[in-house]
């Protein structure tokens, strides 16, 4: 008998479920946008357990952050199904929350309102599940007096506008690169620069680290949207 723990066998039984989906969704007759974002989310999903499998340390390691990163896009999935679309903003504060750090606490974020495509708004998520995670496990949130500030901007200057997306920690005490290449740091300078056409800059402070997006804002993206000065977005937990 097979251990039923061994990753090899979950990424078949997995692998198979997805195969069994792919017929309901053909033979259910769905409109073909559902099916499409259907298909969308498996294919991120598959990408995701085979590259969580290439760099897990261990079965327990690989199960736990699988878990987190499903849920992570599956979250989005909830809400783009419902609106649409995704709210940035929400993207970011429903993140922190999940890895309870409550905005206007450990958590300061500002920007203008961003509406973003289903597929661009998983990817995103993916990133921040990352980012969010490695600040709990190894950065500033691992420590009490840990606090994190995500600011982004949309510059309507230039054509397509770009997306600005700045992610801080503080609070940190001698933060160091990993000495290995993660899944993480591949979503942040890889799956954001090939599903995106993202620019991605990293920086391990001593204090936290500094990551810093460029996001060329197309239809295919998202959309900035316009908003009263007086009720814009500044940073305070109202």
């Amino acid at each position: 008998m097979t251990d039923p723990r061994d990753p090899a066998e979950r990424l078949s039984a997995l692998e198979a479920d997805n195969a069994r989906l792919r017929r309901l969704l053909d033979e259910a007759g769905l409109p073909d946008s559902l099916r499409h974002g259907m298909r969308n989310t498996m294919a991120m999903l598959r990408t995701v357990m085979h590259r969580s499998a290439e760099s897990a340390a261990d079965v327990e390691s690989y199960v736990a952050h699988l878990d987190g990163r499903f849920g992570a896009i599956m979250r989005v999935q909830a809400a783009t199904d419902a609106f649409g679309d995704a709210d940035l903003h929400t993207l970011i504060s429903d993140e922190l929350m999940f890895h309870l750090a409550r905005e206007g606490e450990q958590a300061t974020l500002a920007g203008p309102r961003v509406r973003l495509r289903p597929k661009t708004a998983q990817v995103l998520a993916l990133a921040l599940h990352e980012l969010t995670s490695n600040a709990v496990e190894h950065g500033s949130l691992a420590l009490p007096q840990g606090r994190i500030r995500a600011t982004w901007r949309v510059n309507l200057e230039v054509e397509p506008p770009v997306l600005s997306l700045a992610w801080a920690e503080t609070g940190g005490s001698g933060i160091t690169a990993p000495c290995r290449r993660g899944f993480g740091t591949d979503v942040l300078t890889e799956m954001l620069a090939y599903e995106l056409g993202a620019a991605v800059d990293l920086h391990f402070a001593p204090d936290g680290l500094r990551c810093a997006i460029r996001v060329p804002l197309t239809a295919r993206i998202g959309r900035h949207v316009a908003e009263d000065p007086e009720t814009a977005w500044d940073g305070d937990s109202r």
